[in-house]
């Protein structure tokens, strides 16, 4: 968000198609809202990865 700027971590859930970092950021980019904008995909990981996750993210770990 910007003005004032935050930046925020999350996880988020996505279809088999969209498994890889390139194929992953158009599905998220066109899930965010509220003025929310996708700076970057970090990575993407199977749900062996998601309780690591879980604290990092806080209120974003799967809000979108």
């Amino acid at each position: 968000m910007d003005n004032p700027l935050r930046l925020h971590y999350g996880v988020i859930e996505l279809p088999d198609s969209a498994c890889s970092v390139g194929a992953a950021a158009p599905v998220i980019a066109g899930r965010l809202s509220g003025g929310w904008q996708l700076l970057e995909v970090m990575s993407v990981f199977d749900e062996t990865g998601l309780a690591s996750r879980r604290d990092r993210a806080g209120q974003y770990y799967l809000r979108f």
